[in-house]
């Protein structure tokens, strides 16, 4: 069923959900550089990306016979990887360590990373307006493109680098907030 040639979404998650290794490979390799970039913007070592990324793999194939095809296939397998990486930050770190912000942040986000714990981030990210949360966690969290944002929720690409940056923001501004306490009390 799998010789060269090129085969619809369906027709290699169909052969993935009857086990057959042509279609896993296929799908892996169709999505595996995606994942791979999306893991290591939230870590440097690639071997623990790969480990991650794998991990997220096993999750995919496990649970590939629940896919409805309502949505992106690439979004689904990116959500579950994603949930590896962040178990994995879970199990082996006590603070919040793939958040995505930029360089001019960094020490705001060092010293969150020593004072907050990351539901606390979670929590503030909750308080940001809905579009803008909605955006940050599509970019920051779950790895989505400004592109791919931009389709997903019907605005711009222009108007999804706002929202971001309008995130960044008011998240810097609770951390150093939250600093400030912390090193008061």
């Amino acid at each position: 069923m799998f010789k060269k040639q090129k085969y619809d979404e369906r027709e290699i998650v169909e052969g993935c959900v009857r086990n057959e290794r042509k279609a896993q490979e296929l799908l892996y390799r169709e999505h595996f550089d995606v994942m791979m970039r999306m893991c290591m913007r939230y870590t440097n070592d690639k071997d623990k990306a790969m480990e991650i990324v794998n991990i997220g793999f096993l999750r995919v194939f496990q649970k590939l016979h629940t896919f409805e095809f309502k949505g992106s296939l690439q979004g689904w397998i990116r959500r579950l990887v994603f949930h590896c990486l962040s178990d994995h930050y879970r199990k082996n770190s006590k603070y919040l360590q793939f958040m995505v912000f930029e360089e001019r942040d960094q020490s705001s986000v060092e010293k969150a990373h020593s004072n907050l714990y990351a539901e606390d981030i979670l929590k503030m990210v909750e308080t940001l307006p809905p579009a803008t949360q909605q955006v940050f966690r599509l970019y920051a969290i779950e790895g989505f493109t400004h592109v791919e944002i931009s389709k997903n929720i019907g605005i711009s690409v222009g108007t999804s680098k706002w929202h971001l940056s309008n995130a960044r923001k008011i998240l810097k501004r609770l951390i150093d907030k939250n600093n400030l306490r912390q090193y008061a009390g």
